[in-house]
């Protein structure tokens, strides 16, 4: 059960995932969270450098799509805000919406990685999919109260896997 929560690769944020390594992967089409991995929970604007990550993802031949259980407003005005799709209200881990995603990316599990902050929700779903999985520290403390409760688990699993945070 737990090579299924393992990430590939556990970074410290958005800007620090490797598009060269993933380019020479073979990775064109990125499955990527929203909140508290690209911006702030229940932040509507965002950051510059961010912007400049996904502007610079074409240079390396790579798409995008967010991927969020969050509502349909709050998601589809940051992917409008950076020119990419989205699907709102996931329900991930379920394999269907990362199945989609992949669908508007027009990638196959070989072509695609997901990107996100949770371990039960971005990580398990990307790899039940056998898609490559990538963990980033999530970018505030602010969250849902549900999520706050599920990484006390998450600090455990990490613990378990041997996974320390980044620098």
């Amino acid at each position: 059960m737990l090579r299924y929560l393992r990430p590939d690769l556990y970074v410290k944020s958005l800007q620090d995932v490797p598009l060269e390594h993933l380019s020479r992967r073979g990775i064109r089409g990125l499955i990527i969270d929203l909140d508290n991995t690209v911006t702030q929970w229940g932040c509507a604007t965002l950051d510059t450098r961010v912007q400049e990550w996904f502007s610079n993802l074409r240079s390396y031949g790579m798409g995008a799509c967010l991927l969020s259980n969050n509502r349909q407003k709050r998601v589809e005005a940051v992917a409008r805000e950076l020119g990419i799709p989205a699907l709102f209200r996931a329900g991930k881990p379920r394999g269907r919406a990362f199945r989609q995603a992949m669908a508007l990316l027009g990638t196959s599990p070989a072509e695609t990685a997901v990107i996100g902050d949770q371990i039960f929700t971005d990580v398990l779903g990307g790899n039940l999919l056998d898609l490559y999985t990538i963990l980033v520290v999530p970018l505030d403390k602010k969250e849902f109260l549900l999520t706050r409760l599920i990484r006390l688990v998450e600090r455990i699993v990490l613990k378990c896997l041997n996974l320390q945070e980044p620098r």
